[in-house]
């Protein structure tokens, strides 16, 4: 459960770190999923550099986890990373997105962005997204932490961000098996990995409120066999419900087969 000094944290600071929880089996169990990750998208694509993002192929991007390996979705279902999500949105979320970013020695920052700014348009009175950033290695800023713009939740506009804004930011540092939630306002960039031999491996569960259209259609890239096992709340959390983002469809997936057919 989420205390009142994490729910704090998050209003005035906009992130909170959650320290231990994962270890033993899941961690190792993630480390492989996102291992075979990175085959399959390398044999699927032929690279896992997206230049659009990243400077240099030092950066390895993973997307669309869910479809990867079933330690993903479980992650995505863990009552600790959606008591905290909703903490920051309220009940009615929805993922919008689970992707990877790996940080190898020599890669380099991205622009910075706060990512409910590449979804919603401003002005942004109130947090509508939310990151689980899962931790699989120690995090710390010599090895690629991602950066983040102290307060800058509270802008409200693009006007609010200084031109001068990615020389303020600070790292994000954690050991491995924590989880950072983020709010979606939080401006942030990926950390520069100075590092020799270090590669610093997170994960990016990005939830949203419900109202707002998600980033992966999930009814058309997680293959048939995939949603075939999910349970009828991993349906709702990704939209794959009757009614995927209304209330009444919350209340539906509580209702048996035979209930269906009769109404």
């Amino acid at each position: 459960m989420i205390d009142e000094a994490q729910r704090e944290q998050l209003r005035e600071e906009g992130f909170c770190i959650f320290p231990g929880a994962l270890s033993g089996r899941d961690l190792d169990r993630a480390r492989t999923g996102l291992d075979h990750g990175i085959a399959v998208t390398e044999r699927t694509l032929g690279t896992t550099h997206i230049p659009s993002l990243d400077p240099n192929a030092a950066n390895i991007r993973i997307n669309n986890l869910p479809a990867i390996d079933p330690i993903f979705i479980e992650l995505l279902l863990r009552q600790d990373a959606l008591d905290a999500v909703r903490a920051v949105l309220g009940e009615h979320i929805l993922v919008s997105n689970f992707t990877a970013n790996i940080a190898l020695p020599g890669s380099g920052s991205m622009k910075l962005h706060s990512d409910q700014a590449l979804t919603v348009p401003p002005p942004w009175p109130h947090p509508w997204a939310c990151n689980i950033i899962w931790c699989l290695d120690d995090v710390t800023e010599a090895n690629g932490a991602t950066r983040y713009l102290p307060q800058s939740h509270r802008f409200r506009s693009l006007e609010d961000v200084p031109a001068d804004a990615i020389d303020a930011t600070l790292p994000f540092e954690a050991p491995a098996g924590s989880f950072i939630v983020m709010e979606g306002r939080l401006w942030h960039t990926s950390g520069k990995n100075t590092t020799s031999d270090e590669r610093r491996r997170m994960m990016f569960a990005y939830y949203s409120s419900d109202f707002i259209r998600q980033q992966m259609n999930w009814a058309f890239t997680l293959p048939a066999e995939v949603q075939a096992e999910m349970s009828r709340a991993a349906r709702h959390l990704f939209g794959l419900a009757p009614m995927g983002n209304t209330r009444i469809g919350a209340q539906l997936t509580t209702l048996d087969d035979g209930a269906h057919q009769r109404a």
